[in-house]
């Protein structure tokens, strides 16, 4: 159950750095990183409910744009809402450009001087940070989407939160590997392999794997919904001409790679009903694995903000789908999600020869919070 003083102590301390954060920045830097109030109404709030995972710009002000002090406050303001081992995950991402820059031979730029950039970061808050009314903050660049929703000093939505890494898996000295997200494929991977043939059959929808999210960067997935190809997850083509075509390259080959028919396409595809196994058909053992797997998502944030004890509830557990898709051998194309009520985590690890992992926490019911701003906008409306 969610901690309603905690989130309320989180509250304050993200306003109380929102605040800091906002206060370091000059006119220009202030029109940038500050945009319309949260509200219920999609024109207004249109601009909050965009996210992004792609090197794309994500809207607010980057860290290019910053001095060194307001660059640490906008730190201090996520890790005031995200919890210790997400932070770290978090700032290991944002680092690993560096290690992709160089993967790719230090060429690739897009729709800038740089591509592969640890400064390509941007912050942006919504509203006045304070004990009252509606205010959030977004956070995003490349494989990084934090979104924070707070009515009336109370935290009331944490989704999407999207975390990557490229590479997935990277060589560190003493023989040891650099995997920040690891866990959350190695569990989703042990689990189904431990299922028995019948179960397992009816846990892999498809034996290859979709190349990115299924859900992909929507506001609100719906029924029917699949991927969407790269070039498809940007803020805007390129100025450049030549650039966009790369990218559309880029994205045409990875879709030629994932072998799927468009008549298999539906296998994969979103419903409203869950695909896959219940948690429900799970022994003992296989039950707690599946709660080990759904803390590396729901953990993300602070405890007191985390729905992960709703699981403690086996009659909760019981109504969590586990489904997969590709190979379950490591080190090959793969891709599944946990699907419930309030509930859909994705993971996917297909690209850069399946060394480039995505992973998304949503609550489909009320990911950005749009369920608590439609009643709160009813209210003082009728008040």
């Amino acid at each position: 159950m969610i901690d309603e003083a905690g989130t309320r102590d989180t509250a304050a301390a993200m306003a109380g750095a929102a605040r800091v954060w906002l206060d370091t920045l000059d006119p220009g830097q202030r029109e940038t990183a500050t945009g319309h109030a949260p509200s219920g109404d999609a024109g207004t709030d249109a601009e909050r409910r965009r996210w992004f995972y792609t090197p794309t710009d994500h809207g607010g002000l980057s860290f290019h744009e910053q001095l060194p002090p307001q660059q640490r406050a906008a730190m201090q303001l996520l890790a005031a809402g995200l919890s210790r081992p997400a932070y770290v995950t978090l700032c290991t991402v944002m680092g690993l450009e560096n290690v992709l820059d160089a993967t790719e031979g230090f060429t690739a730029l897009f729709d800038r001087t740089r591509g592969r950039d640890p400064q390509a970061y941007h912050l942006r808050i919504f509203g006045e940070p304070g004990a009252t009314g509606t205010w959030a903050w977004r956070f995003g660049g490349h494989h990084v989407s934090v979104n924070v929703l707070v009515v009336d000093g109370a935290v009331v939505a944490t989704t999407p939160f999207f975390l990557g890494a490229d590479p997935a898996t990277s060589q560190l000295l003493g023989e040891s590997l650099l995997r920040p997200l690891g866990p959350v494929e190695d569990l989703a991977r042990d689990l189904v392999r431990s299922l028995p043939a019948e179960l397992r059959a009816r846990a892999v929808l498809l034996d290859a794997a979709p190349p990115d999210l299924v859900g992909a960067n929507r506001t609100d997935p719906a029924e029917g919904d699949n991927w969407i190809p790269l070039r498809g997850i940007w803020r805007a083509p390129f100025a450049a001409a030549d650039r966009w075509a790369e990218l559309v390259e880029a994205s045409d080959a990875i879709e030629d790679r994932t072998g799927i028919a468009e008549r298999d396409k539906p296998a994969v595809a979103l419903s409203r009903t869950p695909a896959g196994v219940p948690a429900s058909d799970l022994d003992a053992a296989q039950r707690e694995q599946l709660r080990a797997l759904l803390a590396t998502y729901l953990r993300r944030v602070p405890d007191a903000l985390s729905p992960i004890t709703r699981y403690d509830d086996d009659a909760a557990l019981d109504r969590v789908h586990l489904a997969w898709a590709g190979s379950l051998r490591p080190g090959e194309p793969h891709y599944y999600r946990l699907q419930g009520p309030r509930l859909l985590l994705e993971w996917d690890n297909t690209q850069r020869d399946a060394n480039h992992a995505h992973s998304v926490w949503r609550d489909p019911s009320a990911d950005f919070g749009l369920d608590v701003l439609g009643a709160h906008r009813a209210a003082r409306h009728l008040s």
